[in-house]
Formats: structure tokens, C-alpha cells, sequence
């Protein structure tokens, strides 16, 4: 390389290359084997000139990426600050159904370290209407199935599930490491029980529950609500399934991505939370 190299990013990551050098001869020189091959977010052909400036993606079809370049997508989209504390987040989520399985999903997608899972629940048929789960997962327990959709996902996050029914007594110790503890349950009285516990066994923890998300109205109406130093709730606070009015995705999915969303924000500045 010599003086009249340009620059261009491969894979996140800056190089300088010799002028006139192609797509393809920059595959075999960095990435031998590659099938796809985009410059600045399109398929390119082998014999595509790269210049100044140009973005390319080298990508091999079905393959895992290795831990070190998932890292350094995913730091390139958060920002590698932000990413370096999201992976040293500790989040529990109470019960994985429409909430807890679609605050799962953007939270592994996000790149939180360390997930503990809890449910005591199978997958099945009609959980498919607005839970990240597909036809294959029926029959599985919910801790499975998660953990595997997760893994497809992100196969180098952490994650620690319990198939059990959460109670009083257990709460404190399976999410005892958690910085923030989300609850995804269904009942109200299931609700309550999980605030009173971890308020009293889990003192440093965030609290975010759930209330409000059924049917398909308003979606402005959903909204995260502090009710306390440390706990707050995501939902209108007042709609419950009721006949002609269920629980359906695109509801159910507003509120568990505010919960996700402040979950994060919470990781990342806990002290910039305005609400």
C-alpha cells in the first residue's frame, strides 16, 4: 500500500486499500469465500472498483459470525460506549409471553449481556397470535423455546433461564443479579406479588411492569408511567382483554418494546430518566 491508497470500511472495520483494487479481489484478500458481496447497502459484482469512501459488507452465506465481528456491527450501530455498557447489563424478565418473549428478542437483538429468563408455561397454539414463538416451538417450555429463538439470534449473549412458577419466595434469589427486572405476567395479582417481592428482596434492582395493552386502539395511549424511585409501568394502565377485545401483536408489542426501551436507557444512563 503506498500513498495513494483511499479508504473504505469493510465489515466495520477501516482499511486502506490501492486504488482501482475490485469487490472481488478485496473478498479474496479479506474475506476468502464470501457469497455476497454489498457496497453502500447494495449487491455488487466481483468486478465493482471500489472508492474513497466506499462501505462494503463481505458476507458468507449461513455462516455464524465470530464474536468479534458481531461485536464490532453491533458497537458500530450503538456506538461503542453505549454497546460496551448494554453488554454489561444483567436484565430478568418475569414470564415470557407477549410481553416477555418480544422484550427478549429486542434485547438480545440489542446486545444486553446477560438475560434471566422465567416462566413456568409451554408454547402453544394460541400464544402464536402475538409471542415470538412459531409453529415448530409448540409443545416446547417457554424457557427453551426462547432460549433457543435468542440464540439464533445472538449466540454469544448469556442467558440463564428457570422453567418454574415465580412466587414470593424464589423471586429474590433467581434474579438476584439483575439491574433491571421486568414484569411480563398476565394476572394482576401475579403483578402485584412480583413488585412487593423485588421491592423488598431486590433493593438495587429497577422495576418495570406492565398494564394497558389489550385490543387495538389508541396506540399513543401506551405509554411508560414512574411510579416510584425504582419502578415503573408501561401500558394505558387501564385496558384488559375483555370480550371483542383481545390480546393482539401489534398492542402487546408497543408496550413490551417501551419496556425494552427503558430497560436500556436504564443500563445505559439510569440517571438521565426523565418521566
Amino acid at each position: 500500500m503506498g500513498a495513494g491508497d483511499i479508504s473504505v470500511t469493510v465489515n466495520e472495520g477501516t482499511c486502506r486499500i490501492a486504488p482501482g483494487l475490485t469487490l472481488g479481489a478485496l473478498r479474496d484478500w479479506m474475506k476468502p469465500g464470501a457469497d455476497v458481496l454489498l457496497r453502500n447497502g447494495f449487491p455488487c459484482n466481483e468486478e465493482t472498483l471500489l472508492r474513497e469512501g466506499d462501505v462494503v459488507i463481505l458476507i458468507r452465506r449461513g455462516e455464524t459470525p465470530a464474536a468479534e465481528a458481531l461485536e464490532a456491527l453491533m458497537a458500530a450501530r450503538h456506538t461503542p460506549g453505549v454497546h460496551a455498557r448494554l453488554k454489561q447489563g444483567v436484565v430478568g424478565i418475569a414470564g415470557l409471553g407477549g410481553l416477555g418473549s418480544t422484550v427478549a428478542v429486542a434485547l438480545a437483538r440489542v446486545g444486553v449481556g446477560t438475560l434471566i429468563l422465567a416462566d413456568f408455561d409451554m408454547v402453544e397454539p394460541s400464544n402464536l397470535n402475538r409471542q415470538q414463538y412459531d409453529i415448530g416451538h409448540i409443545g416446547m417450555p417457554k424457557t427453551a423455546a426462547m432460549t433457543a429463538v435468542l440464540n439464533r439470534i445472538n449466540p454469544y449473549l448469556t442467558i440463564r433461564s428457570h422453567q418454574v412458577m415465580l412466587d414470593s419466595g424464589n423471586i429474590p434469589t433467581i434474579f438476584r443479579d439483575v439491574m433491571v427486572l421486568i414484569e411480563c405476567f398476565d394476572r394482576a395479582d401475579q403483578k402485584a406479588m412480583l413488585v412487593e417481592s423485588a421491592s423488598e428482596g431486590l433493593p438495587g434492582a429497577f422495576i418495570i411492569g406492565g398494564s394497558g395493552m389489550a385490543g387495538f386502539g389508541d396506540s399513543n395511549r401506551i405509554q411508560t408511567i414512574r411510579m416510584g424511585a425504582k419502578i415503573f409501568v408501561s401500558g394505558d394502565l387501564a385496558t384488559a382483554a375483555a370480550p371483542g377485545r383481545g390480546l393482539m401483536a401489534p398492542r402487546v408489542g408497543i408496550a413490551a418494546c417501551h419496556q425494552a426501551n427503558l430497560a436500556v436507557a436504564l443500563i445505559v444512563d439510569p440517571e438521565g430518566i426523565v418521566l
